[in-house]
């Protein structure tokens, strides 16, 4: 009897940790989408600064407003660009400066991408772990109840 409290007690344990592995897991993988989202706009940013690099004084642009619609600007100056610092702050840069930039945090972000899928894989892995765990221990508690037939 006192080993079946004991299976029981481990039983419960284990329920708890996975229980809390998976929300870990949940929040990862929320964490992993934002860092997406992160990387593929300032990837986009790169890309329109590469863009505007080549473009001249005037020259007649089309900007994306959402929607699959579109405006029509003036490049007054091609040579410098308003860059976002954060908490609403923005300042103005040469075009090198701000490639440089971006290049800088999509470098940050890409680190921290690979950090949170290495923790992630990490938790999945224990998660499995403590899977195939509470498998055994509900198969042997059954095995505990059913009576034998000798």
């Amino acid at each position: 009897m006192a080993a079946r409290s004991k299976e029981e007690e481990e039983l419960r344990k284990l329920s708890i940790e996975m229980r809390i592995l998976e929300q870990t897991a949940e929040t990862l993988q929320s964490r992993i989408n934002m860092l997406n989202a992160a990387i593929t706009d300032l990837t986009y940013a790169n890309m329109t600064l590469d863009g505007v690099e080549k473009e001249k004084e005037n020259a007649e642009l089309l900007v994306p407003i959402g929607g699959s619609s579109y405006v029509r600007v003036k490049l007054a100056n091609p040579d410098k660009v308003i860059v976002g610092m954060g908490a609403g702050v923005s300042v103005e840069k040469t075009l090198p400066e701000a490639k440089s930039m971006l290049k800088e945090r999509l470098g940050e972000l890409e680190k921290s991408m690979r950090s949170a899928q290495q923790q992630f894989a990490q938790v999945a892995e224990r998660i499995d772990t403590d899977r195939n765990r509470l498998e055994g221990l509900l198969a042997a508690l059954r095995e505990e109840k059913t009576p034998s037939n000798v």
